[in-house]
């Protein structure tokens, strides 16, 4: 045995680098000792952890190979990371272990360096040349760390070249805090199950999910800042198109309307960023050290949102594009430091630990909840109990849809049937999840059919914990105020009660400015200049995507959902409604979502 193995398993910290979460600096979290002693007594060779991004996911699996180093279960260990950056991060988090990590090794090579006891790589170089992986592994007794375990499903070159080269391990330690996939393409070393709805899902062995976290105060809880408005934009054909963001549009205009918004030279995007760099404002009253981040889906648009924070607060902020060499640095220089933004390109999307971050723009056309767990997983990591994270988000259904499910546990579905005969349009996403992965220039399958013309934003609503805070109307900018205000330091019940409490005094002020006026209290949703069965055909996919999102909040089957609605209003099935039924039934759903939790 190589004498620069560990002698006993260190008492490992229980997040890197050392800022622990409140509560836990000195032992394990809760999770983490129930997770190890699991694994221990049932010694298997495959193990899928699932845990909530900053719950901690690093540190169990560094303490799993520390124990199995000392027991002479295994000589060496192989980290398998979706980035680059991340086999550095890896590294760095394994020598504090007492662990030698190599986050430079090639598989070309062959060979490292006797001081290390393992390797960091990437599921792409993995892919490049698995059998040289392959000899390694064979030639001794290795545990495989596949972090983020879902990216082994990204291309069938990555799945075939991880299962060739790990097949051989000793053990196999898969971890991913976002498991859940929209394709066919099964994970690699995950065990599926058949279920009573003919499709097979992926099983794992130990999950903690996000719900639990915010429980133990293990992560932050997550106030979302929706923003609409007006966008305006020139189709191919030469065309003008105006459309309120957040309205119900079809599949490729509500696409569009979201690029224009994106666009930094409209208006939407510079004021969005203004207000959440209030925000941080406020919240680093509490946190001093409080950071922000902007998740761009190009590197053109990173650097002109770069330009707008660095005019709007007098201070460059740090730009991360893609691998690039320098991007780990960068990424570690920022979480020292106390500089307010950063702006990035995917790279901080998956992963990457900057425990400070605490505000986030989400400002990038991709839309798969895969991808949007991912990147709001980069402000949930707790320091100290009471931190709040906001992250400001396009007023998108789909979007919105993923916000009010943080809390939703998801697995991998092979062979999902779409049966709902009143239309889930979330049920599949198709090719979605395979853009979300691709590269960065994947993102531009819009570019040259349209041209933004013009953009302004609005303040919509705030979702917390899957409820709907904020009534938009002539309050907006009150409102708004009034949100970014929230302190930066409260408990989830905290926040729920003071949110609740500016709603009710927001609708009251609202219903005494209707009464004046003589208003209808709620806006029709329908355009009027729409034919009947053209509206008619909105308010239904409006209704279903309600009743999705009720779906994924209760867990109640979507035909339950309607028959309710139907129980308490009358009328037919929703197919055959009209468009007053169709109202009241959307009416019902939101006063559901608005008045008490699931």
């Amino acid at each position: 045995m190589d004498s620069h193995l560990p002698a006993a398993p260190p008492v490992l910290p229980p997040a890197y680098p050392e800022r622990a979460a409140w509560g836990t600096a000195s032992k394990l979290r809760a999770w983490q000792s129930e997770a190890l002693k699991l694994y221990l007594d049932a010694n298997p060779r495959d193990f899928l952890a699932v845990a909530t991004p900053g719950a901690g996911k690093t540190t169990f699996a560094l303490t799993v190979a520390a124990e199995l180093l000392h027991r002479r279960v295994i000589e060496r260990i192989t980290v398998v990371t979706p980035t680059e950056h991340l086999k550095v991060q890896w590294a760095e988090a394994a020598d504090k272990a007492g662990i030698a990590i190599d986050p430079a090794f090639a598989g070309r090579r062959g060979k490292t360096n006797k001081d290390f006891t393992g390797v960091a790589v990437t599921y792409a170089g993995v892919a490049v040349n698995p059998l040289a992986f392959r000899v390694r592994t064979e030639r001794f007794k290795t545990l495989v760390i596949l972090d983020e375990v879902h990216h082994g499903g990204d291309a069938l070159s990555w799945g075939e070249g991880v299962r060739e080269a790990f097949e051989p391990a000793a053990r196999r330690l898969c971890l991913t805090g976002t498991p859940f996939r929209s394709d066919d393409n099964p994970i690699p070393f995950v065990t599926y199950e058949d279920s009573h709805d003919g499709v097979s899902r992926s099983k794992a062995d130990y999950t903690y999910g996000y719900g639990h976290a915010l429980q133990d105060h293990v992560v932050r809880p997550v106030i979302f800042m929706s923003y609409s408005g007006e966008m305006r934009w020139r189709t191919k054909a030469g065309d003008e198109v105006a459309a309120r963001l957040g309205e119900p549009l079809t599949k490729d205009l509500t696409a569009q309307a979201l690029r224009t918004a994106l666009d930094p030279a409209g208006e939407w995007m510079p004021a969005v960023l203004a207000a959440a760099d209030k925000r941080l404002t406020e919240v680093r009253r509490h946190m001093p050290d409080a950071g922000a981040l902007v998740i761009s889906g190009d590197q053109n648009t990173a650097r002109a949102y770069a330009k707008t924070l660095r005019e709007l607060t007098g201070e460059a902020p740090t730009v991360v594009l893609s691998d690039e060499k320098a991007a780990s640095k960068k990424i570690q220089k920022f979480s020292e430091g106390e500089s307010r933004w950063m702006v990035a390109v995917r790279m901080v999307s998956e992963g990457v630990d900057v425990p400070r971050l605490a505000v986030g723009v989400y400002a990038t056309p991709t839309s798969t909840p895969l991808f949007f767990a991912q990147a709001v997983g980069r402000f949930v990591r707790a320091r100290k109990r009471g931190e709040t994270a906001s992250v400001f988000v396009p007023s998108v259904t789909r979007l919105l849809g993923f916000a009010a499910e943080m809390e939703v546990e998801r697995d991998h579905i092979l062979g999902r049937k779409n049966s709902n005969e009143d239309g889930d349009i979330f049920a599949l996403e198709d090719d979605l999840l395979k853009q979300a992965n691709q590269a960065e220039g994947a993102s531009d399958e819009l570019e040259g059919t349209f041209e933004a013309l013009g953009s302004d934003a609005s303040f919509d609503r705030v979702v917390f914990d899957g409820g709907d805070y904020g009534t938009g109307g002539d309050q907006a900018s009150d409102e708004e105020l009034d949100f970014l205000g929230l302190p930066g330091l409260l408990e989830p019940d905290q926040v729920r009660e003071l949110l609740h409490k500016r709603q009710q005094k927001s609708l009251a002020a609202q219903k005494r400015g209707q009464r004046g006026s003589g208003a209808p209290e709620r806006e029709d949703p329908t355009p009027t200049e729409l034919a009947t069965h053209e509206q008619i055909a909105l308010l239904r996919r409006e209704l279903n995507g309600l009743v999705a999102a009720w779906h994924h909040r209760t867990g109640q089957p979507h035909g339950v959902i309607h028959n309710d609605l139907r129980r308490k209003l009358g009328g037919p099935a929703a197919a055959h409604a009209s468009s007053i039924q169709l109202k009241e039934r959307i009416e019902l759903i939101r006063d559901w979502a608005t008045q008490r939790r699931a």
